[in-house]
């Protein structure tokens, strides 16, 4: 694959993750065991300065750990970027999870668990890519640009539900 395309790969896997991003960033971005930030590499700066990247600076800070600073190709970077985004979605399902064990009218009960599908499709979506990606890039580009609908849909049934 060409590198403009491999950019381009990588900066719908990250709009990916940035669409499911509703904690804050301490509980999405590890935390590192340096004192001084660490500076992201050539990769994830190229990434981040891409034009459909709207927060660099969210962009930057998600990415630069030391794990991602280290990787030294795009796929080695995609594949830590799916993990991130399952992890991030696995997050949020727990939090769905916990939310509909409260009360709630039916119509909250309904997003909520229109929510939980979204984010186990997101999980498995974030999985299955980072293998594609090695396999196959043109279906991983695919599948990882399906999972935004998914939980924009979800966004949808929650303010409908006025949950």
């Amino acid at each position: 694959m060409a590198p403009l395309n491999q950019l381009c790969l990588l900066s719908d896997i990250f709009l990916s993750i940035l669409s499911l991003s509703y904690l804050p960033t301490s509980a999405i971005i590890p935390k590192a065991n340096v004192s001084l930030p660490v500076p992201s590499s050539q990769l994830v700066e190229n990434l981040c300065n891409g034009k459909a990247v709207e927060n660099r600076r969210f962009c930057l800070k998600a990415l630069s750990t030391p794990k991602i600073i280290a990787v030294v190709d795009t796929t080695q970077l995609g594949t830590l970027i799916m993990k991130l985004g399952a992890a991030n979605a696995k997050a949020m399902l727990n939090v769905y999870n916990e939310i509909i064990k409260k009360p709630g009218s039916p119509q909250a009960l309904k997003a909520l668990n229109c929510c939980v599908e979204a984010y186990k499709y997101a999980i498995l979506s974030f999985e299955m890519v980072s293998l594609e990606l090695v396999e196959d890039p043109q279906t991983a580009n695919y599948d990882v640009a399906v999972i935004g609908p998914e939980i924009a849909n979800c966004e949808k049934e929650l303010i409908n539900a006025k949950v």
